[in-house]
């Protein structure tokens, strides 16, 4: 089965190269068919019988440990385990499901083999970044999706399109070079790069791991993003093409909050100790201020991306209880966030290329116009509130519980005031149906209506909406073991 590590990267990088060489038609095909290809050999990497956890080590499920550079020590380690696992599989079914949208709404200015190609450079990038185990190999992988996530901004975003690439490569850049550093950090003290057997903290001493863990937070927090270092996100969103914002708020920003609870926390768990307090306080003002900004927001993208940084404080909150309720409610969160978010930007391209509008006061009438897309919309919108029942409400939920339970005036207080956040997100999304799906019409939709072929493109989101109910179970499932390591490994 450690092929399968290799080819699921292997397999994308291979149709990225002939998605770009292709005629266009062509080309998109052959990527499409590559990002399928993909996703089926990501499926077979869960095994549940073949892992075990040491007191201060995770051990994959399926790992590749080769020689890659004999000089310096450093190796081509991947691994999958319950952590890593739902975020492949969420990789490789949202570039699937892009790659498959190019083919049936071609990309302004054209160039569609181009783009399809750069999301599977992209979907290489992401998938390396959860399944290595190396260090340095991580840094590498993270860093791979910069330039292609630009070009799909710069070239076939909106109008703003210039800006927003370049305040989003800044801002990464930013990170990129704080990881570098506490990288670097680590493997000079530890004298290795593996994640394996760093994890815990291994020979680090509390002052190296506090200074590790600042940088390598501060680095995955430009890349989450979370409050406040989020300030690339809402023009990024916006000005990107649906597939950009799907990629973006479904996995993208998954690379942030996995490195924090894989490399910050694993391997840094004194310094992680050490800024509990401060990670709680910023993710409770994330959740706060998000959710007030997205009450004032006028155009639909723009509400989308800011409503991703409440949902990551909520995550971070998890993050920050270092209890494994709350690490397993930041796992559910990411999850959940994906599936939810991805499909709500679907639908935002969706209303925009026939309303010819993102903004709140010019659109309405949905319901009446377009009952099914009214409909999928409404669905979304609930799952993403947090309706209790659906992933979003479980990943919230247990993160309050978390810090509950975790006590003490500071924890139950940051609890109550995430609880009030909460409200406050299920009242944007009712004031986002009002207006669009239930206010009067201003303007006809064009085409007018939902045509038959459309639902066949929409109903696979559908579906993935619907199991959305499923992931706390799955994901709770795969990763409580290797989870309930970690933390033991940071009370060690």
């Amino acid at each position: 089965m450690r092929w399968l590590l290799v080819a699921v990267l292997a397999v994308p990088a291979g149709g990225a190269l002939l998605a770009a060489f292709l005629p266009t038609k062509a080309g998109q095909v052959a990527g499409t068919v590559a990002a399928a290809v993909a996703l089926v050999l990501s499926l077979p990497l869960y095994r549940d019988s073949w892992f075990s956890y040491g007191p201060a080590a995770v051990r994959p499920w399926h790992e590749v440990d080769l020689t890659w550079v004999p000089g310096l020590d450093l190796r081509f380690h991947l691994g999958v385990d319950g952590v890593s696992y739902p975020l492949v599989v969420l990789t490789a079914l949202l570039t699937l499901l892009c790659c498959a949208f190019t083919l049936w709404r071609a990309p302004a200015p054209g160039r569609g083999h181009t783009l399809v190609a750069l999301l599977l450079v992209i979907e290489v990038g992401i998938l390396g970044t959860f399944l290595a185990l190396d260090l340095v190999l991580f840094f590498v992988f993270f860093e791979v999706v910069l330039l292609p996530m630009y070009a799909v901004i710069a070239v076939w975003g909106g109008e703003d399109r210039a800006h927003a690439a370049r305040k989003f490569v800044l801002y990464t850049l930013f990170g990129s070079v704080l990881l570098l550093v506490g990288v670097f950090t680590v493997v000079v003290s530890a004298g290795t790069a593996d994640i394996v057997a760093l994890t815990g903290g291994g020979e680090l001493s509390r002052g190296t791991q506090i200074a590790a863990f600042i940088l390598l937070a501060i680095a995955f927090a430009v890349k989450s993003p979370l409050w406040p270092l989020h300030t690339w996100l809402p023009a990024a969103h916006t000005q990107a093409p649906t597939v950009g914002s799907v990629i973006l708020a479904g996995v993208l920003l998954k690379m942030g909050t996995y490195g924090l609870i894989r490399v910050a926390v694993g391997v840094a768990p004194e310094g992680a100790r050490w800024a509990a307090p401060a990670l709680g306080i910023l993710a409770v003002a994330a959740i706060v201020v998000g959710s007030l900004v997205c009450l004032a927001q006028t155009e639909l993208k723009r509400l989308i991306a800011y409503s991703s940084v409440g949902h990551m404080g909520f995550v971070l909150l998890g993050v920050a209880t270092l209890t494994t309720t709350g690490i397993q409610a930041a796992l559910i969160g990411n999850v959940a966030h994906g599936v939810i978010t991805g499909l709500l930007f679907f639908l935002a391209g969706a209303i925009k290329d026939r309303a010819h509008t993102g903004e709140l006061a010019q659109l309405g009438g949905l319901r009446e116009q377009s009952p099914w897309l009214a409909g999928i919309l409404a669905f979304a919108a609930i799952a993403s509130l947090g309706l209790p029942g659906l992933a979003g409400f479980w990943g919230e939920a247990f993160a309050v519980v978390a810090s509950l339970d975790k006590g003490g005036p500071l924890w139950t207080t940051l609890a109550a005031v995430a609880a009030v956040g909460g409200a406050l997100t299920a009242a944007y999304f009712l004031r986002l149906l009002r207006r669009v799906t239930h206010g009067p019409a201003v303007g006809a939709l064009d085409p007018p209506g939902l045509a038959r072929a459309e639902v066949v493109t929409w109903a696979p989101l559908v579906l993935l909406a619907l199991a959305v109910g499923l992931l706390p179970a799955l994901v709770l499932g795969m990763a409580g073991d290797p989870v309930g390591a970690l933390v033991e490994a940071v009370r060690s």
